[in-house]
């Protein structure tokens, strides 16, 4: 996923740069609001997610918020300083998508990153945008949780197809193994670890693609698109 950090910190921005590269995604770093609102120019859709800091040396945060999102519906996560209420009610009514206040948690940042992302996706296949999802031979229907391997119908459990789903509508990107286990089975890490790892064996089994789903050791999981 490609990603826009909006980050005047070249410091911070470096640092979360390096983690976010780790976690599979391909960083833009604009330091300021005018610099934001330039790489979104040439191509708006182009960007998964916005971070933006509001602490910005030339525009007000905010008001670069509403200028995103009058050109793009990219989803924007704020990122500041600010914790009272007021003001994340502010930048939600802006159009922002979610806010996260200094100092956070990396793992949390990541976990919102993808909530935020995965929701723009359910919404545009709501709207009658993509239903399927196609991975060289692999083909996923949303609608039935169908789900084929060169035409050939596989059966697989509601659980393993909400895994191949979920790492499939972003592949190369990598999942945490909490973020998994939340958004799958609705609940914490603890104790649903071994789960996790079942559920993965079946999957690469059934689909006889050993190669499909990536181990990424003390992290995740992610998905490598096949080729053909």
């Amino acid at each position: 996923m490609r990603l826009l950090l909006v980050e005047d910190d070249n410091h911070v921005a470096a640092a979360l740069s390096a983690v976010l590269a780790r976690h599979g995604f391909d960083v833009t770093h604009a330091r300021s609001g005018e610099e934001a609102l330039q790489a979104l120019v040439p191509e708006p859709e182009g960007f998964g997610v916005v971070l933006l800091d509001l602490g910005l040396p030339d525009q007000d945060g905010y008001e670069v918020c509403g200028k995103i999102r009058k050109r793009t519906g990219t989803p924007v996560i704020m990122v500041t300083a600010r914790s009272d209420v007021r003001s994340r009610i502010h930048g939600l009514n802006l159009g922002a998508d979610d806010y996260v206040v200094k100092p956070y948690d990396t793992g949390e940042l990541l976990a919102r990153i993808h909530a935020v992302s995965r929701r723009s996706v359910h919404e545009e296949a709501a709207g009658g945008a993509e239903t399927e999802l196609r991975l060289g031979p692999v083909r996923i229907e949303l609608p039935t949780r169908q789900v084929s391997v060169n035409g050939t119908v596989v059966q697989l459990t509601r659980k393993e197809f909400d895994l191949l789903a979920l790492l499939a509508q972003r592949p190369g990107v990598v999942f945490r193994r909490e973020q998994i286990i939340s958004e799958v089975w609705r609940t914490s890490w603890e104790g649903t670890g071994r789960t996790l790892e079942v559920h993965v064996a079946s999957l690469r089994a059934k689909l006889r693609m050993p190669a499909l789903i990536e181990t990424v050791r003390g992290v995740g999981y992610r998905l490598v698109a096949p080729t053909a």
